[in-house]
């Protein structure tokens, strides 16, 4: 539900699709980590703005806490590990808020760029 929501509101925006495959691929990869790691319930929250040319979102959960972030991408034969680098590769700015016991909070931060055959008209923040 969060993909189509969002997709919908930056598609309405006339966002590239590019931009939107990459923003949705983050946010993907940000909401499965969460439902993975999130802790009891596999509750989560996910907050987003659009407006003044990027896209913000924000990815809650109840886990213990990201430990560390990889540096480099684990090897190929590995199944998990992959998420935090993906997201850091299609996105402009990653930031993690950790409260160890209480959850964890990825910021995903987007420049937009725009379908070039959409009419010009202003881009107001959108709350999602």
């Amino acid at each position: 539900m969060v993909r189509r929501v969002l997709g919908d509101a930056m598609r309405s925006l006339s966002v590239s699709e590019t931009c939107i495959s990459d923003m949705l691929l983050a946010v993907s990869e940000a909401c499965s980590n969460a439902v993975r790691h999130g802790g009891p319930g596999n509750r989560y929250e996910v907050t987003a703005a659009i407006g003044y040319g990027r896209c913000d979102v924000r990815v809650a959960d109840n886990g213990g806490g990201l430990p560390s972030m990889p540096l480099h991408f684990p090897p190929s034969d590995t199944e998990n590990g992959r998420g935090l680098l993906i997201m850091r590769s299609v996105v402009d700015e990653i930031s993690f808020g950790v409260t160890p016991g209480r959850g964890t909070t990825v910021h995903l931060r987007k420049l937009l760029s725009w379908d070039d055959e959409a009419e010009a008209r202003p881009r107001e923040l959108a709350a999602v």
